[in-house]
């Protein structure tokens, strides 16, 4: 892929506008957002945007023109962006990562830069098709070079897995969240057995998500992996509608629950993620909550929190794998994920929304919003 160049995606010069937000532009004397920038002319899937101790904004993601590996983009504001090139690449001598790089996550931690992403593992004796891992890489800077912190995965469950999300808790432990991915995993449900009746899919293969623990250093995990949140079992589950749709339309044979992205508020972890199929125009935004960073969490009944609107009169489908950032002054929380509209087609690109947490403690993100065209 041609590699996007240096550029600004664009601001306003005119001395009564301040920046009020990432995807707005305000008069000092409003309080409304007036202008709307998405999507941003970035062509990553599962952005990431990690506010490093530097000030800067550093966005990650799958593609984006990178070789076996990842680029990063560079922001002082979030609206201006600039390309940084490529700072990791796998498939090289030593390296246990051979394909299909994806969904990469830079963490800060004690003044070095730790990558999580997923890739698929040179170990496959069975030749797997699917034969996904996640690992670690390391770096002096946001901008890399990232070099892999060994030369295995960082765990082999014994499946496919993908999508790693990492938290630290008060106490200092660290725990990883992951996507078990849908390769030979089907599973019988209510859905699976209309499906099958309707014609449409003699089974159903699904995508869920695990928590476990892991080493501070990141150089292994602690205990066993605990299922979290998996699609719906019964047809009259509240969850079930939105999660099914790759299934009900006919799409594909396979419903996702992936992409965790998990935060604390007060004494409430937040854990959003994703259903629905990840080329498909279902592709939506959920959320879950727990007293305890390995669960059980229970799944908002305000789900999705982020949808396709073209039935609304939008342009905007295939929203999520989302992460999130604040502003500086840690007022303001975004929302970041991938999309497309018709004049992308298939290309994912990036959009940033407002997103909080209201005093009663229901998770909200303020789009998917489009700019004038």
């Amino acid at each position: 892929m041609r590699k996007v160049n240096k550029f600004a995606i664009w601001a306003f010069a005119l001395s009564s506008l301040l920046l009020s937000s990432c995807v707005t532009k305000v008069k000092e004397n409003q309080s409304q957002p007036t202008v709307s920038i998405n999507p941003l002319p970035v062509k990553f899937g599962d952005p990431y945007v990690l506010l490093a101790s530097d000030g800067m904004y550093y966005m990650y993601g799958t593609g984006g023109g990178a070789v076996d590996g990842f680029s990063v983009y560079s922001s002082p504001d979030l609206v201006n962006w600039k390309d940084e090139g490529q700072v990791y690449r796998g498939n090289i001598e030593g390296s246990w990562a051979v394909a299909n790089f994806w969904a990469p996550e830079v963490y800060e931690r004690n003044g070095k830069f730790y990558m999580l992403f997923s890739a698929d593992w040179k170990v496959n004796p069975t030749k797997e098709l699917e034969n996904f891992r996640i690992g670690v890489a390391v770096a002096d800077k946001p901008t890399g070079p990232f070099k892999e912190l060994s030369s295995a995965p960082l765990f082999d469950p014994g499946y496919p897995v993908i999508d790693g999300n990492l938290i630290d808790t008060e106490d200092g432990r660290t725990f990883l969240y992951y996507s078990r991915c849908c390769y030979k995993n089907p599973v019988e449900s209510e859905i699976a057995e209309q499906a099958k009746k309707e014609g449409k899919f003699d089974e159903i293969e699904e995508s869920w998500i695990y928590g476990i623990e892991v080493k501070p250093d990141l150089t292994g995990v602690i205990g066993e992996p605990i299922l979290l949140l998996r699609p719906p079992v019964k047809l009259d589950d509240k969850q079930s509608e939105w999660e099914s749709r790759s299934v009900t339309t006919g799409e594909v044979n396979r419903r996702w629950s992936e992409g965790p992205y998990t935060f604390k508020k007060g004494d409430t972890y937040y854990m959003m993620y994703s259903a629905n199929y990840f080329g498909g125009k279902n592709y939506a935004v959920g959320y879950a909550t727990s007293k305890n960073p390995l669960g059980p969490f229970i799944k908002s009944p305000d789900n999705p929190v982020l949808e396709k609107n073209i039935e609304k009169g939008g342009i905007v489908t295939g929203t999520g794998h989302n992460s999130a950032t604040w502003s500086k002054d840690g007022k303001q929380m975004y929302c970041i994920y991938h999309g497309r509209t018709e004049k992308t087609g298939n290309e994912r690109v990036v959009f940033i929304d407002k997103m909080g947490v209201d005093e009663d403690g229901r998770l909200y993100v303020e789009g998917p919003t489009t700019a004038p065209e």
